[in-house]
């Protein structure tokens, strides 16, 4: 199967430090070569990939140091160059959200879009509603919520290469993680105080976006003054494998309605638990009990280290190997792929 995979822009493909959606682009891009597949990629020139690479930018936005550039122009001169060379492949896989609509209208039923961020947005139903052509893939149950009528195909969970954050059966580091990026949604907050009233450390690997300078300087910046509270930014897979891997467990107290939790399963390949809220994707993703613990207080946080530390990690690391592998990822997609397909062949027969 001839497959186009559109990447955003933002990050490279995978991303150098902290980014979600590239970094799954760039796994599955790779997991399909694996199975066969003649994938290109388009994507900023910096991209890693094994897939055949069309650069449609010198470098991700991100790190590119002009101090002024287009986001939206960069994108428009990416869809150009897809929609120029569309009848090349049998399914164009788009990564971009809704940016592509107006574009690829004549060719919709040929495309496939993985929606991987929130949609309880205001002029997002609307926007469904005008293009419902378009095939759309959610990346957990719980993120279709707000757009229950939408044109949905399938949902794929994310996935990851096993060889990627290999198994730490006996960490040493003795802390408690987050990482994530640094912003109220994500509950940064809320992890200092879980590990204070805990007594235990906390490690923060945290990005901090220009829309979260102000909350972190506020609110954040405060709390890292007192004992037990690291700070060390953003940090790239090699530095994450060990980050996670020596932890007590990951803190994922988030306070929105998260659509998918990437570093949950990232802590499960280094067979660490997860002590998460129970909102959005968490109870679909994490098995309570088995993985970690989902809770609802800071109270029964606290009350959960005790418990989480006690699971066998071997057992959350086999977990995320039968639900959360690229290849998995990989399959999933491609039983939607052949649906795209057959249901394209059943429309020539019948204009035939």
């Amino acid at each position: 199967m001839k497959i186009a995979q559109i990447a955003p822009l933002c990050e490279a493909v995978p991303p150098r430090l902290y980014g979600g959606t590239e970094r799954v682009v760039a796994h599955l891009s790779d997991a399909l070569v694996d199975a066969g597949h003649a994938v290109t990629l388009f994507a900023a020139a910096d991209a890693d990939t094994r897939a055949v690479l069309v650069p449609v930018r010198d470098r991700a936005i991100r790190l590119d140091p002009a101090p002024l550039k287009s986001e939206l122009a960069a994108h428009l001169s990416m869809l150009h160059e897809v929609h120029a060379r569309a009848d090349e492949f049998d399914v164009l896989h788009f990564h971009l959200d809704l940016l592509h609509y107006p574009v690829f209208a004549d060719c919709a039923p040929r495309t496939l879009t993985t929606l991987h961020g929130r949609l309880d947005l205001d002029d997002l139903p609307g926007v469904y509603r005008r293009w419902p052509q378009f095939p759309l893939v959610s990346i957990s149950q719980r993120q279709r919520a707000p757009l229950p009528d939408a044109n949905w195909l399938g949902t794929v969970h994310h996935g990851l290469p096993l060889e990627l954050y290999p198994l730490t059966p006996r960490p040493r580091g003795g802390y408690l993680a987050f990482l994530g990026r640094a912003s109220p949604e994500k509950g940064l907050a809320r992890a200092i105080a879980i590990a204070r009233r805990a007594g235990l450390p906390l490690r923060i690997a945290a990005k901090v976006d220009d829309v979260d300078r102000a909350y972190f300087h506020d609110t954040i910046a405060p709390l890292l003054g007192g004992p037990g509270v690291e700070f060390i930014g953003e940090i790239d897979d090699t530095g994450k494998a060990a980050f996670l891997g020596e932890a007590l467990a990951l803190l994922f107290p988030i306070d929105w309605p998260e659509p998918f939790g990437l570093v949950m399963i990232e802590a499960m390949a280094c067979g660490t638990p997860v002590i998460a809220w129970n909102r959005g994707a968490v109870p679909e993703l994490l098995e309570d009990g088995v993985c970690g613990r989902i809770v609802a207080s800071e109270a029964e946080a606290v009350a959960a280290i005790g418990e989480v530390i006690a699971l066998d990690r071997a057992t959350i690391r086999a977990v995320f190997e039968r639900r959360f592998s690229a290849a998995a990822m990989a399959q999933g997609y491609l039983a939607l792929y052949w649906r795209i397909l057959d249901a394209q062949r059943h429309d020539l027969r019948l204009h035939a």
